[in-house]
C-alpha cells in the first residue's frame, strides 16, 4: 500500500438493486459500495451488494481496520453488510458510522433491525468482529483516523440521506449519493461539500428528460452534477448511482454527452480505481 497516495476504488455502481445480464458486464451490477484509502487508512462507503467483493479483497490483502460510512439505510445501501466477510473476522476493528436517522435511530439500532430473523436468519451478534457504532449530526466534521477529515452534510432524499466530503493529503473526494435537486437552482449544501474537489462521485441515475416523471424519488441526474462540478471547481466527476435498466451501451452514451459538457467527467464501473498522490509527503 503506498502512504502518499489517495486511492479510490468503486466496488459497486448500480442504483436501487443489482443487477446482472451481458448488457450489464462492463459497468457492473452491484448496488452502491466505496472504497476510499488515504494512506495506511482505508474507509468504505456505504453497504451495497459491492460490499461482499470489497469484503473480500480487504481480507486477501490482511486488511483488518477500517471505516465503513453509511449515507443511508436504504435496501441498495445496505444489503451487502451481512455478507461482508470481516464482520465474521475475530481480528477485524470496523467503525460504522450513520448520522440521516440523528434523534430517531442509532447506528446500532438500524443495524440490529435490519440483521434479524425473520429477515435475516441469525442476528448481528454471531458477528465476531470489534464493531463500534459511531452516531453524528448532519453538520459535524469526523476525524475517524490520523489526517483524515471527513465533513458531511444532508442531502435531499425520502428518509434523509448524507452527503461526505474526505479530505487527505491535501486532496478532496465528496460522495453525493442520492439527492434530489431542485429545478433551476444549484444546492448550497452540495456546493460546499463538492468545492474544489479532485472528484465528486454524484448521483446520476436519471436525465434531465426523465426527472418530470421521477420528481420525488429522491435522485439527480448527470447534467446537474455537471452545473454543481462547475460552479464549485471541482475537477472530476464520477456519474453514478445507475439506474437499475440502463445498459452499457446507453451509460456510454450517458458519458459522451457528459464528457462533451464536463472533460472530468466519466461512467463510474464496478472494479474501477483511480490514484490522487497527496500534495503532503513526508
Amino acid at each position: 500500500m503506498d502512504d502518499h497516495v489517495f486511492l479510490v476504488r468503486f466496488w459497486g455502481v448500480r442504483g436501487s438493486i443489482a443487477v446482472s445480464g451481458p448488457e450489464f458486464s462492463r459497468y457492473g451490477g452491484n448496488t452502491i459500495c466505496i472504497e476510499m484509502r488515504c494512506g495506511k487508512h482505508t474507509l468504505l462507503f456505504d453497504a451495497g451488494s459491492g460490499l461482499r467483493t470489497a469484503g473480500r479483497a480487504l481480507r486477501a490483502s490482511g486488511l483488518t481496520e477500517f471505516d465503513l460510512l453509511l449515507t443511508h439505510c436504504h435496501y441498495d445501501h445496505l444489503i451487502g453488510l451481512p455478507f461482508f466477510a470481516p464482520i465474521y473476522d475475530r481480528s477485524a476493528n470496523i467503525a460504522l458510522w450513520s448520522g440521516h436517522l440523528a434523534g430517531r435511530m442509532t447506528t446500532r439500532q438500524m443495524i440490529d433491525e435490519f440483521m434479524r430473523p425473520p429477515w435475516f436468519p441469525v442476528k448481528l451478534d454471531v458477528c465476531k468482529a470489534s464493531l463500534d457504532c459511531r452516531d453524528f449530526v448532519s453538520g459535524d466534521v469526523l476525524r475517524p483516523r490520523e489526517g483524515v477529515v471527513v465533513r458531511t452534510g444532508s442531502l435531499v432524499h425520502p428518509g434523509g440521506c448524507i452527503g461526505y466530503r474526505v479530505e487527505w493529503g491535501g486532496r478532496v473526494v465528496a460522495v453525493i449519493t442520492d439527492t434530489e435537486h431542485e429545478p433551476g437552482k444549484l444546492d448550497q449544501a452540495v456546493l460546499g461539500l463538492i468545492a474544489d474537489a479532485d472528484l465528486v462521485i454524484y448521483d446520476s441515475t436519471y436525465t434531465e428528460e426523465e426527472m418530470e416523471r421521477h420528481r420525488g424519488d429522491g435522485h439527480s441526474t448527470w447534467q446537474q452534477g455537471v452545473k454543481l462540478c462547475e460552479a464549485a471547481g471541482a475537477r472530476g466527476l464520477a456519474l453514478f448511482h445507475h439506474d437499475p435498466t440502463r445498459t452499457d451501451e446507453q451509460l456510454d452514451e450517458m458519458e459522451k454527452l457528459a464528457k462533451d459538457r464536463f472533460a472530468g467527467a466519466f461512467a463510474a464501473r464496478d472494479g474501477q480505481t483511480l490514484q490522487f498522490p497527496s500534495r503532503k509527503k513526508g
